[in-house]
């Protein structure tokens, strides 16, 4: 009813267009699909199997997608699958990416929150976003929820009478009824993402919740040569640019460094001539002197030291 009435606006000069997106297209109901509705629909692509299983963790892979696509084989084994995973790691290592990729390759419905969107100046409204998304998710099962910045959702209690840490608590209540009613329910799964997950509240850490920790490192030499020709994909490079060496001088770099790079090599090609036709190796090898990357091998070895206590 409420499309139908676009077309009297349009007539008045007004024009509103509805813009929708999903991941399952199929379960669109017909009577929108026709013109004056949905009048075109546009398929947004994405890498090859081969590209996304490279990107994509294998373990992640596995922990997301075999409960959600083969369901009945672990009803079949008498399995029970996870009901929450929990991926940490340095900032900028495509925690997020993982997910919406995990999320795409085992075609379920997807709900992204974070922490921010769920602090609100109003009482109780948090918790009440929190429970109206795991309520559309069990609707629209098999789903995934995805918590970012996971660790403001669900920190720590520490007994602080302060406004945030008392909405932080009601939330992290909320939260933990939330997922425990999760063990009668088939087809829903929780991931999180934290850079901080020594922050995360100790009675989410424990089976029936965040059943599986995954670490989530840097690239290695393989997965930093596959993101710098992602992002050099739309450049014009010259032919003396080597990307597998640019990846072997980028050890500890981080994706979004990584993009970073890429970008700042054609900046430097075009401040060096405006009328530029093509960024050149000299161009990368200016911007990666000045460039040092963020993490260091402590930092690393902390949150793999993290995983293992786990």
């Amino acid at each position: 009813m409420l499309m139908d009435s676009n077309k009297s606006f349009s007539a008045s000069g007004v024009h509103v267009v509805v813009v929708a997106a999903t991941n399952r297209v199929d379960s669109i109901d017909p009577a929108l699909r026709r013109s004056g509705r949905f009048d075109a629909e546009i398929e947004v692509t994405t890498p090859n199997e081969d590209e996304r299983f490279h990107i994509l963790n294998k373990k992640l892979q596995q922990a997301v997608e075999w409960p959600l696509r083969h369901s009945e084989a672990f009803a079949r084994l008498g399995v029970s699958p996870l009901c929450g995973i929990l991926l940490h790691g340095p900032p900028g290592c495509s925690k997020t990416t993982l997910v919406k990729a995990a999320a795409h390759a085992a075609q379920a419905s997807f709900f992204s929150l974070s922490g921010a969107e769920l602090y609100s100046m109003y009482v109780g409204e948090g918790e009440a976003l929190l429970r109206n998304t795991f309520r559309r998710a069990r609707l629209a099962a098999p789903s995934i929820i995805f918590f970012d910045e996971a660790d403001v959702v669900a920190a720590k209690r520490g007994g602080s009478s302060s406004r945030s840490s008392v909405v932080g608590e009601r939330l992290l209540s909320t939260l933990l009824t939330e997922m425990d009613g999760l063990e009668q329910i088939k087809g829903i799964l929780v991931l999180a993402a934290t850079n901080r997950p020594e922050a995360i509240d100790a009675a989410l850490m424990r089976p029936g919740r965040f059943d599986l920790v995954l670490y989530v490192p840097p690239p290695d030499l393989e997965a930093r040569y596959e993101i710098l020709r992602v992002h050099t994909r739309g450049m014009k490079l010259d032919a003396d640019v080597d990307l597998r060496r640019v990846a072997e001088s980028t050890e500890l770099f981080t994706g979004a460094e990584l993009e970073g790079l890429c970008r700042e090599a054609g900046i430097v090609a075009l401040r060096e001539d405006i009328s530029a036709r093509v960024v050149c190796d000299r161009h990368f090898q200016t911007v990666l002197q000045s460039l040092t990357p963020a993490l260091t091998w402590e930092v690393i070895q902390w949150y793999s030291s993290f995983t293992k206590k786990k």
